[in-house]
């Protein structure tokens, strides 16, 4: 005997949940964490929890909205500051002056990324290798820079990665952007055996569909219903959702998880 599968939970989808001070006296940067997408909620997330956050972005006025729209809740636990994850000197400026405002750096949550759509037949070499160096070189850069900074520190600490399901799964159109969070994850995976002696955690999420105004624009009607269509509860998650697991891995809950990829997703294949 067989049964159909339960419809999808009417409603609108939950909201945050209060702070806990999971992340209460640690140090974050979040990159690309300017407006509504994944970055943002991150570094609000964090902010919730009690942490003092160096939230970045390339985009400087969007930055400078963020740090005023945050600064007005969390006060002067939030400073700023711009950086092109494809430039080896922000980056590196980006870590001395998160030291340099808070005194150390205890978490890194690399969300920088980009994405578009084409097919391999019509790729060209400046689409691929501009996803892959946002992307993946990018989250190369931000880890070794900040893990450099807490292994001098010597109190360990956590990074936090941004992949996607996509890592894992097929999709036309994409063969950039999935190799790039492919290498994400194994890039994580093998950065965690490196600085496990050193008591600092590597770990990763893997977001299925985290909707944002930017996605909506970036992304087809069509395509957007096909994928919300497969998500076990009828929608996409919201941005927190993704942050919430970004911060349970950034904290002291997650002391035994290193080099583990978490899929945050109710995808079904």
């Amino acid at each position: 005997m067989t049964t159909s599968p339960a419809a999808p939970p009417e409603g609108p989808p939950p909201k945050p949940p209060a702070g806990h001070g999971l992340l209460e006296g640690k140090v974050v940067v979040v990159t690309a964490a300017a407006g509504t997408g994944i970055g943002s909620a991150a570094a609000r997330r964090c902010l919730a929890e009690g942490a003092e956050v160096m939230i970045s972005d390339q985009h400087a006025r969007r930055l400078g909205e963020a740090r005023a729209e945050l600064a007005a809740e969390y006060g002067d636990r939030v400073a700023a500051a711009g950086c092109d994850v494809t430039d080896e000197a922000a980056v590196t400026g980006l870590m001395e002056g998160a030291v340099a405002r808070f005194g150390r750096i205890d978490v890194l949550i690399n969300n920088a990324g980009l994405g578009g759509t084409a097919s391999v037949l019509d790729m060209t070499d400046e689409q691929w290798g501009k996803v892959l160096d946002v992307t993946l070189n990018g989250t190369f850069r931000c880890t070794r820079a900040a893990l450099r900074v807490m292994v001098e520190q010597g109190h360990g600490g956590a990074v936090v990665n941004n992949a996607s399901v996509l890592g894992w799964r097929a999709q036309p159109g994409q063969a950039h952007y999935a190799a790039a969070k492919a290498g994400v994850m194994a890039f994580t995976r093998c950065a965690a055996l490196d600085v496990a002696a050193h008591g600092i955690r590597v770990n990763a999420v893997a977001p299925s569909l985290a909707m944002h105004p930017f996605l909506a624009k970036v992304t087809s009607e069509e395509l957007l219903a096909e994928l919300v269509g497969r998500e076990a509860f009828g929608r996409s998650a919201q941005p927190w959702e993704v942050a919430n697991v970004m911060v349970f891995l950034a904290s002291d809950y997650a002391s035994y998880l290193t080099g583990e990829v978490v899929a945050v997703s109710s995808q079904h294949p």
